[in-house]
């Protein structure tokens, strides 16, 4: 889990992915034939198979929810522009860091009345994202020398483990890089070109593997990404979506595409011949990788290998190690036997 731990704690949001891209670029290096960055910084590595028989992209996103700097204010204090979708409650109180000329620690508050003074009405009011500011403990004319407008700033979260999970920020989506590097060291003799994409600015709408598999035109794709486990106090069975140690999920659809139905039992009958433990997987909102690369050129059929994840969107994501382990074990066997299946419509 060292490499998990790298991948989660090195900061990368949408646009500004260049220190996680150096270690996603280094890791390929290591095993694929080919690697390149394209001009939006898609890390796009190419391992070549034994006939070429047909493109297969599979593609995680880099990029991590986070926020830039929007404004300095007459007392120092940081108002933010957030890149991705977060849940307002999950933020009071929180670390961070402002990556501005360097690394800054900062406390992420609401600019709220504490509670001692606040009223009963104020009491109620919903948390909203315009209410949050940035503290570095520092005045404006010395926060100015070292932050500037447009600075990125990610929360600061301690990756650990947990009994048999782990926790930390970026799961979503460093889970599915690791996923991504761990099949290409398993994966034996293939046939097919492996086309791996770690791609930038997905939390802000696909946009990185839109442009990668404009220039790769795969055959297949498969994106590999984070899901829901709504399996903790407060959910219900109706609403659960996947659940943690209950093996890789296995994407039928959510809001951004609908995966091809040959493409699902091929998983299927690949997971129940090797032992893995896997589950079956509808997400009624948020979408992948996927739904960009199935509308590029003349398409391609796609479908998502996902790993069950509590806590998406915020600071403590939680994974189960077997899950993820158990995910990169079936995206190896895909990529050894695909070229054996026929996936058209």
């Amino acid at each position: 889990m060292e490499l998990l731990k790298k991948l989660s704690q090195t900061p990368g949001i949408p646009g500004r992915e260049e220190r996680i891209r150096a270690v996603v670029k280094e890791e390929l290096e290591k095993l694929a034939d080919e690697v390149r960055v394209d001009a939006m910084g898609n890390v796009i590595a190419l391992k070549k198979g034994k006939t070429g028989a047909k493109k297969i992209m599979i593609s995680g996103h880099m990029d991590e929810i986070g926020f830039i700097v929007a404004q300095i204010d007459d007392k120092g204090f940081l108002r933010l522009n957030p890149v991705g979708g977060f849940d307002p409650r999950t933020l009071v109180a929180q670390r961070v860091v402002v990556h501005g000329r360097q690394d800054l620690p900062g406390v992420l508050m609401p600019g709220l009345k504490p509670v001692h003074i606040m009223t009963a009405e104020e009491a109620k009011a919903p948390l909203k994202l315009t209410d949050f500011f940035v503290d570095v403990g520092l005045p404006k004319e010395e926060t100015e020398k070292l932050v500037r407008i447009g600075d990125p700033v990610t929360l600061n979260r301690e990756f650990v483990e947990i009994g048999n999970n782990v926790s930390g920020k970026a799961m979503d989506d460093r889970a599915g890089i690791w996923v991504m590097l761990e099949a290409l060291r398993q994966v034996g003799d293939h046939e097919a070109d492996i086309y791996a994409v770690a791609t930038v600015q997905e939390e802000v709408g696909l946009r990185g593997a839109t442009t990668g598999a404009y220039g790769i035109r795969p055959d297949i794709g498969v994106a590999l990404d984070v899901t829901l486990a709504v399996d903790t106090p407060g959910g219900t069975p109706q609403f659960q979506v996947t659940a943690l140690g209950e093996g890789a999920a296995i994407k039928v659809m959510d809001s951004a595409s609908i995966s091809n139905y040959k493409l699902v039992d091929f998983m299927r009958d690949l997971a129940e011949k090797h032992g893995i433990k896997y589950q079956m997987e509808i997400l009624p909102r948020g979408g992948t990788d996927a739904g960009a690369m199935e509308r590029v050129h003349t398409g391609c059929p796609v479908i998502t290998l996902s790993v069950p994840t509590r806590y998406v969107h915020s600071n403590v994501e939680t994974i189960n190690k077997e899950d993820i382990r158990n995910t990169a074990r079936l995206l190896a066997r895909f990529l050894e036997t695909a070229h054996t299946g026929d996936f058209s419509l």
